[in-house]
């Protein structure tokens, strides 16, 4: 019996060397640009670089930013993904598939379709503006706007596939003993997929938190106002490469530390 597993395991062990060299390959694309930040980067004045005035008022304003936009998509995105996972929705694979756009959207399209619509003489901002005084572009709110549209798809899908794949026996159970379909998705069903809705925020979050191409055109770059890390990354290129750097590594870190934790907690899959 032994001798069997062992083969089966040396079998499974065997792997295809035309498969690995290309995995290999793919690898390094994808470290060696990552490895290339730690090499470059102006690790003498770094600590200098890192407790900047600048560094600090961009990280700032990029968490805050990215934690109201996952906050707006945790409110509007749950319900979307409940009705695209269990009600009878006519022309749901259209919904489906509109909601998704915004990841293949170019981003800087996003911006200019919020711009048209949102802004000053835009199709709904200019009644927002000439009745309330209220203008989304070019300011901290706008910036939240846009991360919150190219971020949302991120919750929605997450959420979804959890709605999918769980056992709605429990809401039937909780339905038939009297509980009111509020109180079932409140008590019943938002726990059962809490993993995905954690999961779904929290790519939600880190999408929110690098972008960019929406946020320089719907909010513009104003320094303490809309320019996240994305933004003070874009300018100091062009002026400062190792100021540049230092915000690209400080995005990375935050970023690789958001997704292993999040594998770690709530996306461990069978070794």
């Amino acid at each position: 019996m032994s001798g069997a597993s062992a083969r089966r395991r040396a079998v499974r062990g065997r792997r295809p060397v035309i498969l690995v060299l290309p995995a290999v390959c793919a690898l390094a694309f994808l470290l060696v640009p990552l490895l290339g930040l730690l090499v470059r980067a102006p690790w003498r004045t770094m600590p200098e670089r890192l407790f900047s005035a600048e560094v600090g008022q961009a990280l700032r304003l990029s968490l805050l930013c990215a934690t109201l936009a996952t906050g707006i998509c945790l409110v509007l995105g749950i319900p979307l993904a409940w009705l695209l996972a269990r009600a009878q929705l006519p022309g749901r694979g259209l919904i489906r598939a509109l909601v998704t756009v915004p990841l293949v959207l170019p981003p800087v399209v996003g911006g200019v379709a919020l711009l048209l619509v949102l802004g000053r003489r835009g199709l709904v901002g200019q009644y927002a503006y000439d009745w309330f005084g209220v203008a989304l572009p070019f300011t901290t709110a706008g910036v939240v706007v846009a991360e919150a549209f190219v971020a949302m798809p991120f919750l929605v899908i997450s959420v979804e596939g959890a709605l999918r794949a769980a056992d709605t026996r429990y809401e039937d159970a909780a339905a038939t003993l009297g509980a009111s379909p509020w109180y079932t998705f409140r008590r019943v069903t938002l726990p059962s997929v809490l993993p995905g809705v954690v999961a779904g925020a929290v790519l939600c979050w880190a999408r929110a938190l690098g972008e960019f191409g929406a946020t320089i055109t719907f909010a513009g770059n104003f320094p303490g106002k809309t320019t996240t890390m994305p933004l003070a990354v874009y300018l100091a290129l062009e002026t400062d490469p190792d100021a540049a750097i230092v915000l690209s590594l400080v995005l990375l870190v935050v970023s690789v530390g958001v997704l292993v934790s999040l594998r770690e907690r709530w996306m461990r899959g069978p070794v």
